[in-house]
């Protein structure tokens, strides 16, 4: 199996662009589905882990704050 680490914050390229444009979604909650945000629509979606998995093709991790 393909593990990554996902975190809230961090963006998502999915293999399959959204109708509106988007190919790019921003995390927003993480646990058994995951929450995410179409960043050219703001349209939020919850999808199993699993899937969430096959669908990801490339995860950019947030920028870390220090503090």
């Amino acid at each position: 199996m393909d593990f990554f680490d996902i975190n809230v914050g961090d963006i998502a390229k999915f293999k399959k662009q959204h109708p509106c444009g988007g190919w790019h979604w921003r995390v927003f909650r993480t646990g058994a589905d995951i929450g995410v945000q179409c960043t050219t629509c703001q349209r939020r979606l919850f999808v199993p882990r699993d899937k969430f998995r096959r669908m990801v093709k490339s995860i950019e991790s947030a920028p870390k704050t220090s503090g």
